[in-house]
């Protein structure tokens, strides 16, 4: 087959991450956004270093693990969503069976002499996420505004996503009331070719436990708008939890990131809480926070119980975000210094530390490498949660230059973790448990714990 062949297949698995695998005579064929079992007609779009890979056109039959109607009424246009006209059961059995092996291919490690604990499922599998980005665009040129997600495949084209279900419904309220509100006013979407247009993005984050919300709405400089109205319909609406922060921010960036040049709060304030393992957090526009709080609290408590005791260890957590694993381990501990260089969520760790009474955590706002290079306090105990793309080439050797007995790695990104493994190994660490936790029910996407012992 050559580039630009058009062929038909059957999915025979999917690997991490969403990497399905068609084999036709003697040729395997990468093709993505597929489930084992369909029957698809595709398209070879990349041929090289005698590896194939195709575009997915159209799926002629769908797979025997297809076993429930799609959930919402953009599936399978949407790209949010992979998986769920698959019982949640079958995600979770076909996610922990491409962890295992992921870990399973990496050189000298031993899965039989790994207490390999499975997957730990998320204890809401639908209207879990408390974040959420969506885009205003059109979904096809030229056409009336939409307000939503991507379509599945596309950079430009946006869905109109009114009854997404992986959000509470209350935030799905708030997108149908903001795309009302502009799709009968004259102001235009931002072009990300052209860079011109006012409307941007609309940032919801809605707190699981107290119901707290924020609405952002994210636009260009270029039109100014009296935004009053969309505030009073915002505060009429009829929701189960409550708006407690509507904010407007302007961003002139050319990248299509959410992100603030200058934020104005036109009502209420400018964060909300959360709370987890029995600790608050203030939570603002860009802190980091588990999107999922409920699979959090699964994920945390795996976290702490492969910490173990600390009481007379200092802890060492590095990436750490707003502070919240460094905040559960803390009961635990002698001290705790979180390492993270976003200012915003170490001003936040900081107050949320205060908040919930600890004394024997602090925070640095620096680069974890930078950090490594200036300390002169030596862990007994280091937690890595990296951001996806792993843990700095230049850092790992740094960490491992401790030689702590206990690691404790949290990976949203399992190639990466796969990638960082090896050094470990070399190093001395044995990986002594690990376990995978759905985080993001639906999606291709999963989280991956590690306990590494120094031998």
């Amino acid at each position: 087959m050559k580039k630009g062949d058009i062929a038909e297949g059957i999915i025979e698995r999917v690997d991490y991450p969403n990497k399905g695998w068609i084999r036709l005579g003697d040729e395997k064929i990468i093709v993505k956004n597929g489930i084992p079992g369909q029957k698809v007609r595709f398209q070879i779009n990349k041929k090289r270093s005698g590896r194939m890979e195709g575009r997915l056109l159209e799926v002629l039959e769908p797979s025997p693990l297809e076993s429930r109607k799609p959930l919402c009424g953009e599936f399978p246009d949407c790209g949010g969503c992979m998986y769920q006209t698959m019982s949640y059961a079958d995600q979770c059995r076909m996610k922990e069976e491409q962890i295992f092996r992921l870990l399973s291919e990496v050189p000298g490690l031993d899965m039989n002499e790994v207490q390999w604990e499975g997957l730990l499922k998320s204890p809401r599998e639908l209207q879990y996420r408390n974040k959420m980005e969506f885009s205003f665009g059109d979904a096809c040129k030229d056409g009336p505004l939409t307000l939503g997600l991507h379509k599945k495949g596309s950079t430009y084209d946006v869905l109109t996503t009114t009854d997404c279900v992986l959000v509470h419904p209350d935030l799905n309220r708030i997108l149908e009331c903001v795309h009302e509100y502009f799709a009968g006013r004259k102001i235009p979407f931002y072009h990300k070719i052209s860079h011109t247009g006012v409307l941007r993005h609309l940032l919801l984050r809605r707190g699981n436990t107290t119901g707290e919300i924020l609405v952002h709405l994210v636009t260009t400089s270029q039109m100014e708008t009296d935004l009053s109205e969309l505030v009073r319909n915002l505060l009429a609406l009829s929701l189960e939890g409550h708006i407690v922060g509507i904010l407007h921010l302007i961003n002139d960036s050319l990248s299509d990131t959410v992100r603030a040049d200058e934020t104005r709060i036109l009502w209420g304030t400018d964060h909300y809480y959360e709370t987890l393992l029995g600790l608050s957090f203030r939570i603002s526009s860009f802190s980091f926070f588990q999107p999922n709080s409920y699979a959090a609290e699964v994920l945390y408590s795996k976290v702490r119980e492969y910490v173990g005791d600390t009481h007379d260890m200092t802890v060492f957590d590095l990436y750490s975000g707003t502070g919240t694993i460094a905040q559960l381990a803390a009961s635990v501990a002698k001290e705790v210094i979180g390492v993270e260089i976003v200012e915003e969520a170490v001003q936040a760790a900081r107050e949320n530390a205060k908040r919930n009474g600890l004394t024997n955590c602090s925070f640095v706002a620096d680069d974890v490498l930078a950090f490594l290079d200036r300390a002169e306090q030596k862990p007994d105990l280091i937690i890595l949660d990296p951001p996806r793309d792993g843990i700095h080439p230049k850092a790992l050797p740094r960490i491992l230059r401790y030689g702590v007995d206990r690691i404790v790695y949290i990976s949203c990104k399992a190639t990466s973790l796969i990638r960082d493994l090896p050094e470990f190994l070399k190093a001395g660490y044995r990986l002594e448990k690990a376990c995978c936790v759905d985080q993001f029910c639906q999606t291709v996407h999963i989280e991956t714990v590690c306990l590494l012992t120094h031998s």
